[in-house]
């Protein structure tokens, strides 16, 4: 069944069917959308708008992409495994790891987080890709993005990665 789909920007694609299916051609498309993004991912949204109280999305993330650590109020986020491996780094105010979830087909397969707690992503494989789950509306103003981590812009992000790999490393040798 061929994917009919509304183009967003080039991260973002909804599908406009009331019935929505997707198959290993939709991973692959998604795949090769972050593949070929700047930013390193894409998503094909099931839910139809922004405010719609639940979001599900099929989402790609590319092993350099760099999701700057955050937190949401009033949000639920769970992921669900689809093909990859990365660890989910939970992260105190200060910035130092709490928590690792690593996530791929030997270790978990999902993660949920329902408390406002700094996150972000490692991603291992050369492409990540997952089912989030998130209630709505998307604000994009709701997310609260760390002091303590660069913005996606700035100079300091490649070496904030590389501190974060390490951390990570020496905490899961604990």
């Amino acid at each position: 069944m061929e994917l009919r789909l509304t183009r967003i920007n080039d991260e973002v694609f909804v599908v406009k069917d009331q019935i929505i299916q997707l198959d290993s051609r939709s991973i692959e498309f998604v795949k090769n959308l972050a593949i070929k993004n700047p930013r390193g991912r894409a998503r094909i949204c099931a839910h139809k708008s922004p405010e719609d109280s639940l979001h599900e999305m099929i989402i790609a993330i590319r092993s350099d992409s760099y999701i700057r650590p955050h937190r949401h109020k009033n949000k639920v986020e769970s992921f669900h495994l689809i093909e990859g491996e990365a660890d989910v780094v939970i992260l105190s105010d200060e910035g130092e790891i709490e928590k690792i979830i690593r996530l791929g087909h030997e270790n978990n397969f999902f993660y949920r987080l329902e408390t406002p707690r700094y996150h972000t992503l490692i991603i291992h494989s050369d492409v990540l890709v997952i089912h989030e789950i998130t209630n709505g509306p998307f604000d994009a103003e709701a997310s609260e993005f760390a002091s303590f981590s660069p913005s996606e812009q700035s100079d300091g992000v490649v070496q904030y990665i590389e501190t974060l790999k390490e951390k990570v490393s020496l905490y899961q040798r604990l």
